[in-house]
């Protein structure tokens, strides 16, 4: 099983690391800075031993070295700094996900395809239309990250809730929706999550400054290679494509799905109260404002 990772920022690397350091994989870390992921990758690769893993990770600047992987992490991309939304890297990162979208096309046409970068609904949908790949095998990452913030925030005040019982829905971004089917939290303790939750990435690069947040984003990527490598068929909240799904259609946007080794291999339709609804719906609005700008003219 062969593993390429586009980006060797903090993301990056820290999936590499997470997939080797458990020999999930063998990994290609591929970044155009020169000597970046070459670099990391070996010192990466020095920790094998300690870990017992015979996993093989290799540093590149050329797309070509990707060529054959099965799976595919795209990291690479402005990470956003003190201030600024989402929505503001909208348009540079999506001239660099073209580019990189293109390359994957030609080096790796049957791959599946966990997306990272942000604003990260629209750029799996991109992704999904310039490399043509089955919408199946195109997976965006945030669903699975924003419930785990969502979770591990309620915790704070109720140590004893059912995981299972909590996702957060919708968009990666301010208009994400919180879902609960527990009685266990209060909805006071229920709408504090939520906000918090919304603004958590917003917090960490306050106090970054200079950076944002990946350990647990890169925690989240692992999970779902691992899913998808072992063939786990595991519920995770993912932004996936729908059609017709949560009566949207042509759109990624984060609902719950079945995770195993061909992708995507089933879309859960929760039920959901009037007032998710129409929050589902305005997120999916949003989203489709994200895609419209960087629509190509026709």
């Amino acid at each position: 099983m062969k593993v390429a990772i586009i980006g060797a920022g903090n993301v990056g690397a820290m999936v590499a690391s997470r997939v080797i350091d458990a020999d999930l994989a063998d990994v290609v870390l591929l970044d155009v800075v020169p000597g970046l992921a070459k670099g990391k990758a070996l010192d990466i690769s020095d920790a094998r031993p300690i870990f017992d893993s015979s996993a093989n990770i290799t540093g590149a600047e050329d797309f070509k070295d990707i060529k054959g992987s099965n799976i595919v992490v795209i990291t690479a991309g402005l990470a956003r700094k003190p201030g600024m939304s989402r929505d503001d890297l909208l348009k540079k990162n999506s001239d660099i996900i073209k580019e990189i979208s293109s390359q994957v096309k030609k080096y790796c046409p049957s791959s599946i395809i966990i997306v990272v970068t942000n604003p990260l609904d629209v750029m799996s949908y991109l992704v999904m239309k310039i490399t043509g790949i089955d919408h199946k095998k195109v997976i965006g990452m945030a669903g699975v990250l924003d419930t785990a913030r969502f979770i591990n925030i309620l915790r704070e005040k109720n140590k004893d809730i059912d995981d299972d019982k909590f996702l957060m829905m919708g968009s990666h971004g301010d208009t994400m929706v919180p879902v609960s089917r527990s009685e266990k939290v209060s909805k006071e303790d229920f709408t504090r999550a939520s906000e918090l939750t919304r603004n958590r990435g917003a917090e960490i690069v306050r106090y970054l400054e200079t950076g944002s947040a990946y350990f647990a984003p890169s925690a989240s990527v692992f999970f779902m290679l691992k899913a998808i490598i072992k063939d786990e068929k595991k519920p995770l909240c993912a932004s996936a494509y729908l059609r017709g799904q949560y009566n949207e259609k042509d759109i990624y946007i984060g609902v719950p799905v079945i995770l195993g080794a061909q992708g995507i291999e089933r879309i859960i339709e929760t039920a959901l109260a009037e007032e998710e609804k129409q929050a589902f719906k305005e997120s999916a609005r949003q989203i489709r404002e994200g895609i419209d700008k960087i629509a190509e003219p026709r």
